[in-house]
C-alpha cells in the first residue's frame, strides 16, 4: 500500500489560511481551516491551541505590524495619539471581516498590549485621571474599529432614491464620496475627540487648582 503523505504546516501557513477564510466568509472554524490546509484539526492544534489563539496571533500580525507605536518622545500627546489612531484604523481596514472576531477575544498578545501601554502612558502623562485612562482607550479603540469598517463601506453608503429626503439629499449632493468621505469623516471625528479631551483636562486641572471660574453674578 502507498501511504498518504501528510502535508507539513507551520504557524505562518495556519495564519495565512485563517486570514483567507475570514476574508472570504467572515468566519473561522477549525474544520474549514483544516480543510483549506489539507490536514486535520488535530494537526493545527499542535501549533496553536485553538481558535482564540489563532485570532490573537492574527491580531498581532495584522494590527501590530501595521500600527505605529507612539514614540513617547515628549512631543504633543494629541499628535502621537492621532498618528497611532490613523495607523490603527488603516491596519484594521485591510481585513474588515476580522474586526468582529477581534472584538470577541480578550487581548493577550504581548506586543499588542505594549502598544496600549504606550497609549495609556500618553494619556496618564497628559493628565487623564487613572480611573479614566482605560475608559478613554475604550473610546479611541471603538472609534478606530468603527472607522475601519466605514473605510470598507460601499462607495455610496446612502442613496435617496425617491428624492423625498430634502436635508439628506442636499448633503449627499455636496459631500465627498467613497474613501475621501471616510477619510474626512475620520479626521473630523478624531479631531473632535482629542480636542474635547484636551478641553476636559484643562477644566479638570483648573478645578483641581481651585481656580475654576465662578459663574457671573446676576444683577
Amino acid at each position: 500500500m502507498v501511504q498518504r503523505r501528510k502535508r507539513l504546516i507551520d504557524v505562518d501557513a495556519i495564519l495565512d489560511a485563517s486570514l483567507a477564510c475570514i476574508d472570504e466568509s467572515g468566519r473561522l472554524t477549525m474544520t474549514d481551516l483544516a480543510g483549506r490546509l489539507g490536514t486535520s484539526p488535530s494537526a493545527v492544534y499542535k501549533h496553536l491551541s485553538g481558535r482564540g489563539a489563532i485570532i490573537e496571533a492574527l491580531r498581532e500580525r495584522v494590527v501590530v505590524t501595521g500600527m505605529l507605536m507612539p514614540p513617547l518622545d515628549g512631543s504633543d500627546w494629541t499628535d502621537q495619539v492621532g498618528a497611532w489612531m490613523h495607523s490603527y484604523r488603516n491596519a484594521l481596514a485591510r481585513h474588515p471581516r476580522l474586526i468582529p472576531l477581534l472584538t470577541e477575544t480578550t487581548m493577550t498578545s504581548g506586543s499588542v498590549l505594549r502598544g496600549y501601554d504606550r497609549v495609556a502612558a500618553l494619556l496618564r502623562d497628559a493628565g487623564v485621571p487613572p480611573r479614566e485612562v482605560l475608559l478613554w482607550i475604550s473610546v479611541l479603540d471603538s472609534y478606530a474599529l468603527g472607522a475601519a469598517l466605514d473605510l470598507a463601506a460601499p462607495e455610496a453608503v446612502w442613496r435617496d432614491e425617491d428624492g423625498d429626503l430634502p436635508a439628506l439629499g442636499e448633503a449627499l449632493e455636496v459631500a465627498p464620496q467613497g474613501q475621501q468621505r471616510a477619510d474626512e469623516a475620520f479626521d473630523i471625528g478624531l479631531t473632535a475627540l482629542l480636542d474635547g479631551l484636551r478641553r476636559r483636562l484643562a477644566i479638570e486641572a483648573t478645578a483641581t487648582d481651585g481656580e475654576h471660574p465662578r459663574p457671573p453674578v446676576r444683577r
